[in-house]
């Protein structure tokens, strides 16, 4: 099955340059137009306190994040003596409306708490964090995914328990009788591996378990056992014709079983035509648990998050083995690991090699692993496990512009994703609308799209982010934008969250649902001089009169951008000749006629490309 995210679309050429040597005339703009077309557009000009008003009582997080806007357009001060007493009045009206929002968010969640919607209270609690507020008496993030990992268990749902439980001991250790709980449950589900996290953390306190517990946690399932745990998925699309004859237009792919209730795991990429609306044709998805001749079990999605090319599959079946996802592992650079599923519809395929690198950014969100372990077409949605059974990631197969390579997506990010994704339908992540460079001084936002919420708060361009929820993030060289991500990823949409950045201003923001394709959304929206930084790494400037008739300079050009392999450098006079946006194909193009200081200002005409799905959006 090949990947058919945007993303691997094949240009015919990165970069396409034609020296025309002044052939082609120059439309010349004047400075204020230029500048206006640089100018972020604003999402708010002005902002009332009734529209305040209006959301403390039912919206109160976005009441909050108003009030930030509020206090961006007119001020947080109206200087002492000098001030009027309208302003006066306003500040205390303000004042007034952020505390009363404040207690409304806590009163959602003394609601939500009486009510065991410990998710939701969760989720209040990340706010109310955000604002430095303190709830103690009603209880903390940890012990709200604690309380709703116990109540899955007792209603079977293993899967949502489990990783609940991972998550609250993430946050704060669980206690010996606590795991012990959920130790028994993996047990008794056969779950070696969750076994072996839950007995472990046991063992780290000090505290015990039953022998008959410690040795099957501490056994080892082999690849004929995790075999067993691994479906082909067929995805029946009907009949295709070429050339005036009918074939068969079918997809594979493979899938592993991660509770006992039949649900599994697999690429968005192989099940797209199930769940994508723009597809029209017929499209109907089957498992098959051994050779071809084996029964088709129908099968339907769940949940799915395309910008990780995840989705959860469910099956009316009981599995032989289960994958666990609680005791996944980070592996390291040259680790053995093993890849299972089904290459070119060959089913129970297990292939052994080594991790390549970490850290490459393919996907919208995050990164993911190289491994060298020989996967096909077919192979796409199957395990990656490590030589102790632990999941290591996903793999991701037939990348068209990497032919040879083959990837993985994390499992830690396949655990992160899943609530959102048992949850059905398409998994909304947070979004705050920037995108970020990342450079020896930190991760600098180079450009903020317009109607969003960053934009409201008019988030200056060229700052650094030095902190989400008042935690510095601190990352490796090439990971800190995947950092930042994971910082926001497995929170909801509508929450609230505090950034902040170099000029020393914390600002409390309310996150919204994440576009598809973010850059797609901004470029509808936004000039194509503006679109030029986050697309292409090219952030522009007014031209001044310098004898030529370019409208702008280069004002600065980020590493490893585009523009940057096109050999762009600052100060170099351009002028933008045309803009295309090819949504469906996942692409965008930038004519442009530049004078390159380094080749003594010829003139060249270039075309620049650039993919949409972008990865450096927060």
């Amino acid at each position: 099955m090949a990947f058919q995210n945007s993303r691997w679309i094949i240009l015919t050429s990165r970069l396409c340059a034609i020296t025309l040597a002044g052939l082609l005339p120059l439309s010349c703009i004047s400075i204020a137009q230029a500048e206006r077309r640089l100018a972020p557009r604003r999402s708010t000009e002005s902002l009332r306190l009734d529209d305040i008003e209006r959301h403390v009582s039912e919206e109160p997080a976005k009441a909050i994040h108003l009030i930030g806007v509020y206090r961006s357009i007119y001020g947080d001060s109206a200087g002492e003596a000098e001030a009027s007493l309208e302003a006066i009045a306003s500040l205390e009206a303000i004042a007034s409306l952020e505390e009363r929002a404040i207690q409304n968010l806590l009163a959602a969640q003394t609601l939500a708490i009486s009510e065991k919607r410990w998710e939701d209270a969760a989720s209040l609690a990340r706010s109310l964090a955000s604002l430095g507020v303190a709830v103690p008496h009603t209880g903390m993030e940890p012990d709200f995914l604690l309380a709703d990992a116990k109540d899955r268990l007792s209603t079977g749902s293993d899967l949502h328990a489990f990783l609940s439980a991972v998550r609250s001991h993430a946050l704060k250790p669980l206690d010996p009788p606590d795991a012990l709980l959920f130790l028994e449950r993996a047990a008794a589900v056969h779950q070696r591996r969750a076994a072996a996290f839950f007995l472990s953390i046991i063992e780290e306190q000090g505290g015990t378990a039953p022998e008959n517990l410690r040795q099957f946690a501490r056994g080892q399932d082999t690849a004929t056992d995790m075999i067993k745990g691994v479906a082909t998925v067929e995805i029946d699309r009907g009949i295709k014709i070429q050339r005036g004859r009918g074939f068969p237009d079918k997809i594979l792919g493979s899938a592993f079983f991660v509770d006992a209730s039949g649900l599994m795991i697999t690429n968005y990429h192989v099940i797209a035509s199930e769940v994508d609306p723009t597809y029209e044709g017929y499209s109907r998805m089957y498992i098959r648990l051994g050779d071809s001749a084996s029964s088709r079990i129908p099968a339907k999605v769940i949940g799915w998050d395309k910008a990780m090319d995840l989705a959860l599959i469910k099956a009316e079946i009981k599995p032989e083995y289960v994958f666990s996802l609680v005791d996944w592992v980070i592996p390291h650079v040259g680790d053995t690991v093993l890849a299972i599923g089904s290459p070119v519809g060959l089913e129970k395929t297990v292939t052994r090699g080594i991790v390549s690198a970490l850290g490459r950014r393919l996907l919208q969100i995050g990164d993911v692993i190289q491994i060298d372990a020989a996967v096909n077409h077919g192979n796409s949605g199957g395990p990656v496990v490590d030589t102790d059974g632990r999941l290591v990631g996903i793999v991701f197969a037939g990348v068209e512009a990497y032919q040879g390579l083959n990837f993985a997506v994390p499992a830690e990010r396949l655990a992160a994703a899943l609530p959102a994704m048992i949850a059905g339908g398409k998994a909304q992540r947070p979004w705050l609308g920037l995108t970020i460079s990342e450079t020896n001084k930190g991760a600098e936002i180079i450009y903020v799209a317009p109607f969003t919420p960053a934009a409201e708060h008019r988030i200056p361009e060229g700052l650094f982010i030095t902190g989400i929820n008042d935690e510095a993030v601190a990352a490796p060289q090439g990971a800190l934008i995947p950092a930042l991500q994971d910082r926001l990823f497995s929170s909801r949409p509508g929450e609230l969250v505090a950034l902040t950045s170099s000029d020393g201003v914390r600002r409390v923001i309310r996150t919204t649902p994440r576009p598809e394709v973010p850059l797609a959304d901004a470029a509808k929206k936004d000039s194509r001089e503006r679109m030029a930084a986050p697309l292409f790494g090219l952030i522009l400037s007014p031209a001044m009169d310098r004898g030529f008739s370019s409208s702008y300079l280069v004002k600065k050009v980020v590493r490893g951008s585009i523009a940057d392999e096109a050999g762009l450098s600052e100060q170099d006079p351009v002028s933008i000749r045309g803009f295309k946006l090819e949504e469906k194909d996942g692409y965008a193009l930038l004519d442009i006629n530049v004078k390159k200081r380094r080749l003594g200002y010829l003139e060249t005409f270039m075309r620049l490309p650039a993919m949409l799905d972008s990865p450096d959006t927060l």
